[in-house]
């Protein structure tokens, strides 16, 4: 799911953010299904606020995130403003995921991309962000029938996904490829071959033997940050295209879906420069999300230290 729970630490949250959204979630869904949403986003406002004054963790990593991203020192007005985005997205996720998408506003840019990709053959890769929402492209997918779109992740996160899921739609079923397993390569190569499209974020560097891929210290919003290329290390590796891709939450029931071209390893080449290729369409990706995080800043749901400051 995007986004990770306020008050996080680098070390655990991969383990420790799920948690908070499972419960998030739970309540969210209850007031949403009984109250309907113009009374659940009235809630919002207080959760909001709760964790802007009680969770100094978060207050802390969202006005340092802020003050580089809107170019200014970031108040707390700011957070504020952070944190209500975050679980505005929260709450839209039970709708989506429940097939409410006539709820929304939604508008959908470069669609030709993925036109042109799927005319191609052999699927192509979406790599994004915890940036807005994900389940927005989902739901859009879904409404245009034609767009197959399965979450490429890790066990964990597999697993917590699915329980969130479960616990705000029963019979939401989306596709999920849990990597770190035998048959992961070929599972995700079948999909693609089967004109699928495979969604993995790419703002997150797992701390285990399992993650693929080699870290890259690149500027991001001014000072160095570690991103993984692992994303694009399995798109080169299998021969595909790789799209960025952002569902960009505007305020209100407005959403705009981003697709953009970021890389294409569909052609052969030597070690040497499908290394050269990885690491340009990592260098891209970063600078198409610091572009996106400049432009739409309070829709980056990092609430831990990205950075490693303390």
């Amino acid at each position: 799911m995007s986004g990770d729970a306020p008050g996080t630490a680098p070390a655990t949250w991969a383990r420790a953010p799920e948690r908070s959204n499972m419960l998030a979630l739970r309540l969210m869904c209850w007031i949403a299904m009984r109250c309907g949403r113009r009374v659940a986003r009235a809630v919002l406002h207080p959760i909001a606020l709760y964790f802007l004054l009680f969770a100094p963790t978060a207050r802390r990593h969202s006005l340092r995130y802020l003050g580089r991203a809107l170019g200014r020192p970031a108040r707390w007005a700011d957070a504020y403003r952070h944190l209500h985005s975050f679980a505005a997205t929260i709450l839209d996720r039970v709708y989506l995921l429940r097939g409410r998408l006539d709820l929304f506003n939604l508008r959908l840019r470069g669609v030709e991309v993925i036109d042109q990709a799927m005319a191609s053959g052999g699927g192509a890769f979406l790599v994004g962000a915890h940036l807005g929402s994900f389940e927005v492209l989902r739901a859009a997918g879904s409404a245009q029938g034609s767009l197959r779109v399965a979450m490429v992740m890790y066990p964990d996160n597999a697993r917590k996904i699915n329980a969130a899921l479960d616990a705000v739609a029963p019979d939401a079923k989306p596709e999920i490829i849990a990597l770190g397993r035998m048959n992961s390569m070929l599972a995700v190569r079948d999909w693609l071959d089967s004109s699928g499209l495979a969604g993995m974020l790419g703002d997150r560097v797992l701390r285990d033997a399992s993650q693929q891929g080699k870290e890259l210290h690149l500027s991001f919003l001014g000072r160095e940050a570690v991103f993984t290329d692992g994303p694009f290390r399995l798109a080169a590796l299998l021969r595909r295209r790789v799209i960025f891709m952002a569902g960009l939450y505007l305020g209100g029931n407005r959403y705009e879906v981003r697709f953009e071209p970021l890389a294409d390893f569909t052609q052969r080449c030597d070690g040497a420069e499908r290394e050269r290729r990885i690491r340009s369409a990592v260098c891209s990706y970063v600078a198409r999300l610091e572009s996106l995080c400049r432009e739409h800043p309070y829709n980056w749901f990092n609430f831990h230290d990205f950075w490693h400051e303390d």
